[in-house]
């Protein structure tokens, strides 16, 4: 039986790439905030007070747990600690729930106010009002689709560890759904201070 030749270095490369790429798309959505925040200052802060900054502080806790768990998990497969990766990727994933169900929250009471996009609430509002917001619904939708399939790559990931296809002597699975989950984490310490601590 012949075996299967697996490019892991290939593999690694071209997740990098992708995140290269990720890089780019918030990459420019940040640099239009802070352009829009330079043309409106005031309005700006006075949109992002808003928010709600306990929301956004627990995500942060949140996200930088699971980014830590992540990385004990792939430690711990390399030491040959089958159940401690299982726990640690399973808190993980659990994290990413707590995250959505926050936001689910968080959004949720943005909505009832009347602040979402195209409300007539909010286009009652001055201009640069409109944007933070118009701004913030994209960056955090797009950043918790992000969190989603995050969340599902670890899934994978998990049945696979659980499987035995993922071991200690084969893991880039695992090291690249880890390297998206830290970008995941990445992008959301720069959204909460640009978005929730915006004085």
């Amino acid at each position: 039986m012949s075996e299967v030749h697996k490019d892991y270095a290939g593999a690694k490369f071209g997740m990098w790439l992708f995140l290269l790429t990720e890089l780019i798309l918030f990459g420019g959505l940040f640099i239009l905030y802070a352009v829009y925040l330079n043309r409106f200052p005031e309005e700006f802060v006075k949109a992002g007070s808003e928010l709600n900054v306990v929301f956004g502080a627990v995500n942060t806790m949140v996200l930088l747990t699971s980014s830590l768990a992540v990385a004990m998990s792939i430690s711990a497969l390399q030491k040959g600690d089958k159940r401690l990766t299982l726990i640690l990727l399973g808190a993980a994933i659990a994290s990413a729930v707590i995250f959505m169900v926050n936001k689910y929250f968080e959004w949720s009471a943005k909505i009832d106010h009347g602040l979402y996009p195209n409300a007539p609430h909010l286009r009652e509002l001055s201009p640069g009002e409109n944007i933070f917001f118009g701004l913030y619904y994209v960056t955090t939708g797009l950043h918790g689709l992000h969190v989603v399939i995050g969340g599902i790559l670890l899934a994978w990931v998990f049945m696979q560890v659980r499987c035995g296809r993922v071991t200690g002597t084969d893991y880039v699975a695992l090291e690249n759904s880890g390297l998206y989950w830290h970008l995941v984490d990445l992008i959301w310490i720069f959204v909460f201070p640009l978005y929730y601590l915006i004085l």
